[in-house]
């Protein structure tokens, strides 16, 4: 069995509260294009999100979050302990993401105790298989109040998956965008539209 978890617990705040996961990108919403990549890639599709009503007719699990306003380390903490096996977490605002680029994020897993992209730009957890062995450690944390998601990597053992590695699962320079802005809505749209991209898959 393998689990994936959409973190959308967020408040979008830079978005005036907009629910991410529903703005449409290509002509399809963020969620359903992840969760059409996901499922192709994972067994079981879970939703961390504290308004459950937002999902409740979309056939997947939602859970909320174990600890409130412990934003996303929170929600990371939170889908490990439902799982109870490897978690692959995103983020509710990337809509390029693609299945052959998530299997390999899934595969480096095995080498570590939590596999994550590196680019120019740095670490990007919210796109990241997290073991069990994560758990312990992402829980104390929480629990302390000590939410900085990059932090706990110190405690953990981290394989990354490098800009060169990436480049191969990324010709158009989109796979890992998310959007915070307004104007990375309008970015997305005209980027993805001048390079043909329709769907992710």
């Amino acid at each position: 069995m393998s689990t994936a978890a959409i973190l959308a617990g967020g408040r979008a705040r830079r978005l005036g509260g907009r629910d991410k996961s529903q703005l449409v990108i290509d002509g399809g919403t963020i969620f359903d294009r992840q969760l059409h990549v996901l499922r192709s890639v994972v067994d079981h599709v879970i939703v961390v999100a504290n308004d459950p009503d937002r999902f409740a007719d979309r056939g997947v699990t939602v859970v909320e979050d174990l600890v409130r306003d412990a934003g996303a380390l929170g929600g990371i903490y939170t889908a490990l302990s439902v799982a109870k096996e490897p978690v692959l977490v995103i983020a509710c605002d990337m809509p390029y993401l693609t299945a052959p680029f998530l299997t390999r994020v899934i595969e480096v897993s095995q080498e570590a105790d939590v596999a994550v992209p590196r680019t120019a730009d740095g670490y990007h957890p919210l796109c990241a298989c997290y073991t069990q062995a994560c758990a312990e450690p992402i829980g104390r944390r929480v629990r302390a109040g000590r939410l900085k998601v990059l932090d706990v990597f110190a405690d953990l053992h981290v394989r990354t998956i490098d800009p060169v590695e990436i480049a191969g699962f990324d010709p158009d320079g989109l796979l890992l965008l998310n959007i915070n802005t307004p104007d990375d809505v309008v970015s997305a749209q005209k980027r993805s539209s001048s390079i043909g991209v329709t769907s992710a898959s």
